[in-house]
């Protein structure tokens, strides 16, 4: 089915506006405060209180991909000038790369709305919420959220940042333009992940995959804590060179959604832990189009992708740590050495 959506890339490229990013004097955790406070500064009394949480609020956990009621500041209720403030936080906290794809995900909302009419199709419901109070000390948090996005930060004393969960959807996966040009907003999750698929032996790969049927959605959902999924599927260690040149390359494709100080340190971490167990499990069919899922899962962290929905054109991709989704890991050491009571836990 051929979309009228020729405008979609046009749209977003003139919603990039500049922001706040982290530069070599700066980290990211500062860069996110300072976006955050010229963003607050916009807001009338009315509206930083709609976008502004206590740190510790079961509100923090509440997270979800799916279009629903929420809680914070939407574009819809902002100004101009407010949603440019908005757009300059989240340019401070993403890489350029998954700036661009937040925003042609947002854009996606004009094709569901044209096929469906449903209110809930709005590239404006999408939401701010920021969680304690920014700041070089401390700690503080935000989330930006709305269908098939959400984006969650954790920041300490300024230093320590957790990024999980992180999500981003799309639906329709792939949909032509009026002039039958192709766009798939997140084709480099599947095509790098399929073509290690297809690079593997018959044996390596009846080990990959796990499953001819795929399910219909991400295993873990929206879980306030991921678990670790059953441990199956070809192990690094397995691999050739290449297929483990492969398979790290899609593992940096999730990690470097965020900025590059932030995806650096998850890379490490995952070395750290040991990258031999790390394991890649397939599940479905093969062939572009076919209904399938895929996780890579390690000793710290977990991706799941899947597009199975739609007739395989409705994509969900993950990134959870076990230890480390909403910071836990980071505030679990912080409070070692700072005892603190948290009423959510």
């Amino acid at each position: 089915m051929r979309l009228g959506v020729a405008p979609i890339v046009l749209v977003v490229a003139a919603v990039l506006t500049v922001g706040i990013a982290a530069t070599p004097q700066s980290t990211p955790a500062s860069a996110m405060s300072t976006a955050a406070h010229v963003f607050l500064d916009t807001l009338s009394p009315e509206k930083r209180d709609t976008v502004l949480f206590p740190f510790y609020s079961e509100d923090r956990f509440d997270w979800h991909f799916i279009p629903r009621e929420r809680k914070g500041l939407p574009f819809k209720l902002m100004t101009e000038v407010q949603q440019d403030a908005a757009l300059g936080l989240l340019r401070a906290s993403l890489s350029e790369d998954a700036y661009d794809k937040s925003q042609m995900i947002r854009e996606l909302e004009l094709i569901l709305f044209e096929r469906e009419g449903r209110a809930d199709r709005d590239r404006d419901l999408y939401f701010f919420m920021i969680f304690g109070e920014p700041s070089s000390q401390g700690k503080w948090g935000w989330r930006y959220e709305g269908h098939h996005v959400s984006q969650n930060w954790t920041i300490i004393n300024g230093r320590a940042v957790a990024s999980s969960p992180q999500f981003f959807g799309t639906n329709p996966a792939r949909f032509q333009d009026d002039h039958s040009v192709e766009t798939r907003i997140l084709a480099a999750e599947e095509d790098q992940a399929r073509a290690l698929l297809l690079s593997l032996s018959p044996s390596l790969r009846s080990t990959a995959v796990i499953s001819d049927e795929a399910p219909r959605d991400i295993l873990t959902s929206n879980d306030r804590t991921a678990s670790m999924q059953v441990n199956r599927g070809v192990a690094f260690a397995q691999l050739s060179t290449e297929q483990q040149g492969l398979l790290w390359s899609l593992i940096e494709r999730y990690a470097q959604v965020q900025l590059a100080p932030v995806a650096a340190e998850r890379l490490e971490k995952i070395h750290t832990a040991g990258v031999d167990t790390i394991r890649f499990a397939w599940m479905g069919g093969v062939e572009l189009g076919d209904g399938h899922y895929y996780r890579i899962q390690g000793a710290t962290f977990l991706i799941e992708y899947d597009n199975v929905q739609n007739n395989a054109n409705h994509v969900h991709t993950v990134w959870r740590d076990f230890d480390g989704d909403f910071g836990r890991d980071l505030l679990a050491s912080h409070y070692v050495r700072v005892p603190h009571r948290w009423a959510g836990e």
